[in-house]
Formats: structure tokens, C-alpha cells, sequence
């Protein structure tokens, strides 16, 4: 979520982005996406690739008739906003969640993929009932701690401050688990597979493609968001999606003709109840002390 005093300065910003008969007559369309998270986006042997290098390139064939008419702009996350209020990029495929102020900012496309709180654990874990009780390691301050201690309470959940502190714990054997974004542990699985991803999330959130504000920019919406529902529909995404590993609860709601019901449904654990959590040693904030 951006801090008020992030949105109240981008709410200052002016919005200068191309529009889609700008951009047609530049002949290429300028994306900003991610390079470092596989597997949404990331280099190997320097060439970017992932689910939504797909996508930009997809958009790109769909828009101006040719896949490689596209320029890619890395970015860091707190850089993706500000890239696409001062003109730098046409649109962001670059793991944008939708959130209420974000779109006082922007406007983002029906959902091409559902992200949300999943679990990398030993290959010895089964079901999520197994981590009952055990130590698993959580970004302090996170998100995800709200959503595992809502659905399941008797883990016992170890702050860390980093991704990699996180990894190496796991590593070590002294956490039984991590905690963290689907789409994040899904790159840490298919790069370390002696630990795999559990198939459920336990909370959602979309992932969306992120263009610029105002009736100029219409037609570019427009086009993107018909786009999404071809992929939908046609089954380009689901195949995408699966060739990149991602989990199969990733995979948007179709659109429902004639429904105005938001497409985005929280994830649930499957068919298990968890009993209330066993009294453990834990700071303010929920998490294990050391």
C-alpha cells in the first residue's frame, strides 16, 4: 500500500503517457516490467523472459501487429508508479497488485493472474495441517502475517527482514517453511528443487495491467482489456501460466457476461479446519521472539 504522504505526492503529478495513436505512430510500445523475479519477469544467458514478458510481448502483436515491436524498461518497485505518471512507459506489466489507492492513480485491466499467500516448504510436507505447530519464516511487517495467523493460527511464525534471511533459514533447517507471495516462491521452487510449493493459497490478490488515468487513454484500455478476456477465453493465459509453473489457483475467474460481481475471489485453504492457535512464546506483533 502507498503512504499517504507517497500518494498525496503523486496525486500532484501530471499524467503525460501516450496515447494508443501516439503510440501506433511511434511504431513500438514502451512497457515497464520487472527483470528479477522469476517467474513474472526475470534475464537468463540476458535475455528477459517470465508470464508477463509474455504478456507485453502479446500485447505488443495484439496492438500493433507485431510481437517485437515493444521496448522493456526495468523497474524497481518503488519506481513503477512514478515510471508511468511521468511518460517513461505506456503501461506496466510488472507484478502490479490492484489496490483502492492505486487506482486513485491508474487504471488497470481485468486481472491476468491472482497472486496471494502460499507456502515453500521441505519436500517431507504434505498438507498445510502439517505445518501445525512449527516454525515458519514471514516477512516482519508483511501482509502475509495477517493472512496466515487468520486461517491458520497454530503456526508459529518467525520474522525475518529479508527474502534471504528467510531462504536461509529454510535452508538450515531451522524454519520448516516460508511465507510469502505465490509468485515469488513459485522462482525460489524451480531454482532450489529439493523444496517445493504447496498448491494452495490461502488469500488473493490480482495482478493487472497497469495503464494511465483520463478519456485520452481510452481506446488503449479499451484494447487491453479485450485482450485479457481473448486470453482468457482462448486459453492463451491458463497455457502461459502453466508452462511458467505457476500454481492453478492462479489462473483468473472467466469473465461472466452480464455479471458486474468483481472477478477476484479470496483463496481458501482446502477443506481443512484449523483449531485455535496453541499458546506459544510471541512478540506484539504475533511473531515468534528469538
Amino acid at each position: 500500500m502507498l503512504g499517504l504522504g507517497l500518494l498525496v505526492g503523486f496525486l500532484s503529478l501530471p499524467v503525460a503517457a501516450a496515447e494508443l495513436s501516439a503510440i501506433k505512430k511511434r511504431g513500438y510500445l514502451i512497457v515497464g516490467v520487472k527483470d528479477n523475479l522469476r517467474p513474472l519477469g526475470f534475464r537468463e544467458q540476458d535475455q528477459l523472459q517470465g508470464l508477463e514478458i509474455d504478456i507485453a510481448r502479446q500485447l505488443a502483436s495484439d496492438l500493433l501487429g507485431d510481437e517485437t515491436a515493444i521496448e522493456f524498461r526495468p523497474l524497481l518497485n518503488q519506481d513503477r508508479l512514478q515510471a508511468l505518471l511521468n511518460d517513461e512507459v505506456d503501461i506496466l506489466v510488472a507484478r502490479m497488485t490492484v489496490t483502492a489507492s492505486r487506482q486513485r492513480l491508474v487504471d488497470f485491466s481485468r486481472p491476468y493472474l491472482i497472486d496471494g499467500t502460499a507456502f515453500l516448504t521441505r519436500n517431507d510436507i504434505e498438507d498445510l495441517r502439517d505445518l501445525n505447530g512449527q516454525p515458519v519464516a514471514v516477512l516482519s511487517g508483511s501482509d502475509t502475517i495477517a493472512s496466515v495467523r487468520s486461517l491458520l493460527p497454530q503456526i508459529r511464525l518467525r520474522g525475518v527482514a529479508s527474502y534471504a534471511e528467510a531462504r536461509s533459514l529454510l535452508e538450515q533447517g531451522e524454519v520448516v517453511a516460508v511465507a510469502a507471495d505465490g509468485a515469488v516462491l513459485t522462482g525460489w521452487s524451480q531454482e532450489e528443487p529439493q523444496y517445493r510449493l504447496m498448491p494452495t493459497l490461502i488469500s488473493a490478490e490480482a495482478l493487472a495491467v497497469a495503464a494511465p488515468r483520463g478519456r485520452q487513454y481510452g481506446e488503449l484500455r479499451q484494447q487491453i482489456n479485450e485482450a485479457v478476456e481473448r486470453w482468457l477465453s482462448n486459453g492463451w493465459l491458463r497455457q502461459r501460466i502453466r508452462a511458467w509453473g505457476l500454481p492453478a489457483e492462479s489462473f483468473p475467474s472467466l469473465p461472466s457476461s452480464g455479471s458486474g460481481a468483481n472477478p477476484v475471489e479470496p483463496a481458501r485453504p482446502q477443506s481443512a479446519k484449523f483449531p485455535s492457535a496453541l499458546p506459544s512464546t510471541t512478540g506484539t506483533d504475533g511473531l515468534e521472539l528469538d
